[in-house]
């Protein structure tokens, strides 16, 4: 599990295909820190580390992530945004994260806002996955709170510290995000359409 709250950005620094899957060497400050086997957040796609060289480490995407997620579109320089797991015994800042994807959706607009950035991103309802103002998502791993909330899109605020800490610099329009909609949301549709 993870709460949203960015560690770290790392750097794509290789690509590799092999069949359907794609292995992408990370480097960053906490990779000597990794273990093999360990779950680690990459844009808020949970993945296994499977190797560990110096400050680099590499972890495994197979189709169907690459189909669900933003991974696809990577390429050598790109920054990624890092977690680790929540410890047990850790503080918990952001909300409940699991590290599925459910989708991605679209940047539709950046506004400056003279001191933050509201970002707007749009998605494809068909899924049944909902947002509620002053709720959590999470957009490309960062725990956020939405600001306004339609039927296929929502708003973000975003705070000077966010934006350089993590890679919604890079965000513009008509960038894909990787988006995990809230858990208790989740369960509290589905619980609903089955009474309908």
């Amino acid at each position: 599990m993870f709460t949203g709250i960015i560690e770290t950005l790392g750097k794509v620094v290789r690509i590799e295909r092999d069949r359907s899957n794609v292995h992408y060497y990370v480097q960053s400050s906490i990779s000597p820190e990794l273990k093999v086997d360990q779950s680690v957040s990459h844009n808020g796609v949970c993945l296994t580390v499977v190797g560990i060289q110096n400050d680099i480490h590499q972890v495994t995407a197979i189709e169907e992530t690459l189909r669900k997620t933003n991974l696809g579109e990577l390429q050598v320089g790109d920054k990624v945004n890092l977690e680790r797991c929540t410890p047990a015994n850790g503080r918990f800042d952001g909300h409940v994260v699991q590290g599925h994807v459910d989708q991605t959706a679209i940047c539709i607009a950046k506004e400056d806002q003279n001191g933050s950035w509201l970002f707007t991103f749009q998605y494809t309802p068909e899924h049944q996955n909902i947002t509620v103002e002053k709720g959590s998502i999470t957009v490309n791993g960062i725990s956020l709170t939405v600001v306004n909330s339609l039927d296929d899109r929502f708003s973000v605020a975003i705070i000077p510290y966010t934006l350089e800490h993590t890679n919604l610099q890079k965000v513009e329009v008509d960038h894909p995000v990787n988006i995990e909609f809230d858990i208790i949301g989740k369960y509290v549709s589905k619980i609903m359409r089955m009474r309908d």
